[in-house]
């Protein structure tokens, strides 16, 4: 046992999973999502942390069984890295697919993203490869814990804007994800809040009631969204928001709220004592999303694929490879959307993206935040109405 280096099979196993995960049975499913977040997020941290001091190990050993064991396991560390990125670059094409099959192959001349400047690509890869945690912007205030409700913490959001306080500003409205269980505001997706925000939108990141199972809580938790969308229409002119353009995201569980926000939109019973405001959304953007019955039943009304009628357009985005929630939920809402009435969804499913991949600004998300910028963009041109029913 001496001869065999512990740490090293414990990175290497990492890294392998991180390419070819566990799917069954469900525990290793789970610790396949667990173990590879980070070096299938942030592979050259993972890379510069772990697995350098092995190489630097290495070359100062004595040549032992030992040392040739752990570069042999560091060589397949490297190789697993690099299949990583590769599946990494490749997000951005599949994010332009999604917008192609909907917009069409000229969406780059139909979206206007402003008069900004782009942002050098060294500039970009300075961030990913060095600030790959996402650091709020200098451009960007935020004003932490208002209060849309009267049920303490459950009730906050946070609100992020841009220094110069633009007025009617539109918005984008996220949802955290835990299963419904935990979690919090302003956690998941900052990359996401921090450059829209950073562009002139107003970013809203709320807290929900949680419960003990998914079940326990419904329907508290899908009116607590209501109420947040109240909220937005009512106070919302105080922050800067445009009532009339509310775009809804949400990761994971953020992600079925949000379909199911949109499909239920202005339904009387689950907006009680504020029956009358308008809940509707002019776009859904799901991240990672669990899109069943919350009692577990495929035809449960806890579900968005058990409601029909009208819905604005979505934007779905799954890792193929998530074994936490399976990629066929996300392509089952996605065909459950376009038979709706007007009904447009654009889908990408990511090469190597596993649960979750929206915690950091890594190479994947940073081509996922672009995609989900020019998608509201092409929603807020108004060019919806016009989108060939052929590519929906």
């Amino acid at each position: 046992m001496d001869v065999i280096p512990v740490g090293a099979l414990v990175v290497t196993l990492c890294a392998v999973v991180a390419v070819v995960p566990f799917r069954r049975p469900r525990l290793l499913a789970r610790l396949s999502w667990i173990v590879s977040n980070f070096p299938n997020e942030l592979p050259f941290v993972f890379l510069l942390v772990v697995v350098a001091p092995s190489i630097v190990s290495v070359l100062d050993g004595g040549r032992t069984d030992r040392d040739w064991i752990t570069l042999a396991l560091t060589i397949v560390v490297i190789a697993a890295l690099a299949v990583v990125v590769v599946r990494a670059l490749r997000t951005r094409r599949v994010m332009a697919a999604a917008l192609d099959e909907v917009i069409g192959h000229g969406w780059r001349d139909a979206v206007a993203l402003g008069d900004r400047p782009a942002e050098s690509v060294l500039r970009r890869w300075v961030r990913i490869l060095l600030v790959p945690i996402p650091i709020r912007p200098l451009s960007v205030r935020r004003t932490a814990n208002v209060a849309y409700g009267d049920r303490g913490d459950e009730q906050l959001l946070d609100v992020y804007r841009h220094r110069s306080l633009p007025d009617g500003a539109p918005t984008l409205i996220h949802l955290h994800g835990g299963r419904f269980r935990w979690g919090r505001k302003s956690r998941e997706s900052r990359a996401l809040l921090f450059r829209l925000a950073k562009h002139g939108w107003t970013c809203v990141s709320a807290n929900y009631h949680l419960s003990p199972t998914p079940a326990a809580g419904y329907p508290t938790h899908l009116v607590d969204v209501k109420r947040l969308l109240a909220w937005a229409r009512s106070d919302g002119a105080a922050h800067g928001i445009d009532p009339n353009v509310v775009v809804l995201a949400g990761s994971s569980a953020g992600a079925h709220l949000t379909a199911m926000a949109a499909f239920t939109a202005n339904e009387p019973a689950l907006q009680p004592g504020f029956e009358e405001v308008d809940t509707s959304i002019v776009a859904g953007v799901c991240l990672g999303g669990y899109y069943g019955g919350l009692d577990g039943r495929d035809d449960s009304p806890t579900s968005p694929m058990s409601h029909h009628g009208p819905v604005p357009p979505f934007l779905v985005v799954h890792g193929r490879n998530d074994t936490y929630v399976a990629a066929d939920g996300a392509r089952r809402l996605v065909e459950h959307l376009r038979r709706q009435p007007a009904g447009i969804a654009a889908y990408a499913e990511l090469p190597g993206g596993q649960h979750g991949f929206d915690l950091f600004s890594s190479i994947r998300f940073e081509a996922v935040v672009d995609g989900i910028e020019s998608f509201a963009a092409w929603v807020r041109s108004g060019q919806v109405a016009s989108t060939n029913p052929a590519r929906r």
